[in-house]
């Protein structure tokens, strides 16, 4: 089924971390939604990363910042030439994220475990409480890849003069402004709505019953059925930004399409700004 998608190489099944989680060269991490989810059991030999503390600047909103980013790898025991596999909750909502971040700093070998925690819970498959030794590693980050991230003046433009496809990612309950956020998070906004011109694609669309991607097909048709195509610059949307990380990679990894951004600042930020031009309804 891997076959089919654009980059294969950056998934691996459960099985095969199930045999390769303790390789030289490689580290496994889990990051979840909740962030103790790792203390109750995780993939043996895996660290864990809390999205709230350690991978976003706790003071201004922002992913980190270079050295902070070198800091958090090296201490994690990653080097350049570490092979990086991300899985988590949510069937990856947060895993993508981090991925995102790995590639916007330039990490060449980062793959996401297909299904998350999910699947490897639901196979019965053998769970740690220990955390591994770590020896520190010297890490090198490249400076930040901007092409995959979108700010806010590039999607005003993408939204006033279809400059490009805008995909919110969102549940249809909060694309349409019934609610402003997830039941229980906490990032929440002023208005309801969407950026106007956006095309409602909820993230977990992409994905199987078992939390695996659907084959590359069926995910050309989901997005084509909504005129996404690929055929012109394409920035994802949703929340806070970890949801579409998941699309983000959906599109630029798995159908191989051009010129993919998350637009991390989502609706938290479009849906906070004065005078904002906004969209309700379906």
């Amino acid at each position: 089924m891997m076959s089919g998608y654009a980059h294969p190489e950056v998934l691996v099944t459960t099985d095969w971390v199930d045999q390769h989680a303790r390789d030289d060269g490689l580290r496994v991490v889990e990051v979840d939604v909740d962030t103790g989810s790792y203390d109750e059991g995780h993939v043996p030999g895996a660290i864990g990363w809390a999205w709230d503390s350690q991978l976003c600047d706790t003071v201004v909103r922002d992913i980190l910042p270079k050295d902070r980013f070198e800091s958090l790898l090296g201490d994690s025991g990653i080097s350049r030439d570490t092979t990086v596999v991300l899985y988590g909750d949510n069937n990856n909502w947060f895993a993508a994220w981090a991925f995102w971040q790995l590639k916007i700093y330039g990490h060449p070998d980062v793959r996401l475990m297909n299904g998350g925690r999910v699947k490897w819970l639901a196979e019965g498959r053998e769970l740690s409480l220990e955390s591994p030794a770590v020896a520190p590693a010297d890490y090198s980050a490249s400076e930040p890849d901007l092409s995959i991230r979108a700010f806010l003046d590039q999607v005003r433009q993408a939204s006033g003069a279809s400059a490009a496809d805008l995909v919110d990612v969102r549940s249809p309950a909060e694309f349409s402004g019934e609610i402003l956020a997830p039941p229980g998070l906490p990032e929440t906004c002023q208005r309801g709505g969407h950026v106007p011109g956006a095309r409602n694609i909820p993230w977990g669309k992409a994905c199987a019953e078992d939390g695996t991607f659907k084959s590359a097909g069926a995910l050309r048709e989901l997005y084509a059925a909504q005129g996404i195509t690929g055929d012109k610059p394409i920035v994802a949307y949703c929340r806070i930004g970890e949801r579409s990380s998941h699309s983000w990679f959906v599109l630029k990894y798995l159908l191989g399409y051009e010129g993919v951004s998350n637009y991390d600042g989502s609706w938290t930020e479009w849906g906070n700004l004065v005078g904002a031009p906004v969209e309700r309804g379906a």
